[in-house]
């Protein structure tokens, strides 16, 4: 179980200038408010309340929850432009401190860095490419991948790329990092590219090893990319007690129909991505997309499923991975919260210890 970790809630100079002096996005989590009757908003954190990433006793409490809990690795949220990194505060300083002793690897978000938090709109840091990149990024990540902790599959350092198909040339940046791990030394690294962004491509016909089925396809939903009202979207909305036609509201049962439909006409093999909840009411206000009656049940007969798929494989392979530990302003999160407690992470439990 693998879950991706958001390196976010700590001022940064960058969100300090776009955002406002101090700004996290707790700030977004708390200002949310409920959108129609029943909705779970504002979402609050629990056990470990409105924390603070710069600290070390944070990241150690994270890791000892996580893994009393079934999770066996952090993927954290990497976000490089042509060299510049932004949020790279709390990892730098897992790597350089040797804590937490919990395994990491790194998914590098390759997309703008925009206003709108989606990847598109007003970019406020452009991601381009070169060869030039391709390398500094590749000597840059080899010093990672050395640490013990790393996550390995048969000795094989790991590292997601969310959209492997915009790169430019994928196959050079891949190549450019498989060569210079061998030049240091190290095992030849197993790259998973993931199918964001509505593109059903099997990576490895980009040069990768693999594909990580990225949850949740919103594109995968009805209405999804339509914020005007509709007779059909109208409709659906008041069916789940929804007066107000901007909003995209989803049940799980018909969220997860759609993307389990989608994902059995995939030719290719894949390693699954189960995503613990939906609602960025906090990001994107009446603009938001909202699965709602998204149990602690339906998570964990959604992580079943996932871990099924790869039942038949090598252990080291059998990897699952889980979106996400941490994303609070898009209601996707496995940390204990006011209302749930630790009714997410009890559901992972169960289905690691049953498997």
């Amino acid at each position: 179980m693998v879950a991706l970790y958001l390196p976010q809630f700590h001022p940064t100079p960058e969100n300090d200038e776009w955002w406002g002096t101090g700004f996290t996005e707790w700030r977004n989590v708390a200002k949310a408010r409920p959108l129609f009757r029943g909705h779970p908003q504002p979402r609050l954190p629990g056990r470990l309340g409105f924390y603070d990433l710069r600290l070390p006793d944070t990241r150690a409490e994270q890791a000892e929850l996580a893994h009393h809990y079934g999770v066996e690795a952090f993927c954290y949220w990497h976000y490089w432009f042509d060299g510049r990194q932004l949020l790279n505060r709390p990892f730098d300083e897992v790597l350089r401190s040797g804590e937490p002793d919990l395994p990491f690897c790194l998914a590098w978000a390759n997309e703008p860095w925009t206003r709108t938090w989606l990847g598109q709109g007003e970019a406020l840091v452009e991601q381009t490419y070169s060869p030039a990149d391709d390398l500094a990024h590749a000597r840059w990540l080899v010093e990672a991948w050395g640490d013990p902790r790393w996550l390995r599959v048969d000795g094989r350092p790991v590292f997601v790329v969310y959209c492997p198909h915009a790169l430019p040339d994928a196959r050079r940046t891949a190549d450019t990092l498989r060569s210079e791990a061998v030049r240091v030394g190290l095992p030849d690294p197993l790259l998973l590219g993931m199918n964001a962004k509505n593109k059903w491509v099997d990576s490895r016909d980009l040069g990768f090893d693999g594909t990580v089925d990225f949850r949740p396809q919103l594109s995968d939903l009805p209405f999804y990319d339509l914020a005007r009202p509709t007779k059909g979207k109208v409709r659906r909305n008041l069916r789940l007690g929804v007066r107000d036609p901007r909003l995209r509201v989803y049940s799980a049962d018909e969220a997860l129909a759609l993307m389990d439909r989608r994902r059995s006409k995939l030719s290719h093999p894949i390693i699954p991505c189960v995503f613990a909840g939906w609602d960025n009411t906090p990001r994107r206000g009446r603009n938001a997309t909202i699965v709602v009656g998204y149990t602690a049940e339906k998570f964990a007969a959604s992580l079943e499923s996932a871990v099924a798929l790869v039942a038949a494989k090598p252990p080291a392979e059998r990897l699952v991975f889980v979106n996400a530990w941490n994303e609070w302003a898009e209601g996707n999160v496995l940390e204990p919260d006011v209302t749930e407690g630790v009714a997410r992470l009890d559901a992972m439990l169960s289905v690691v210890a049953a498997s």
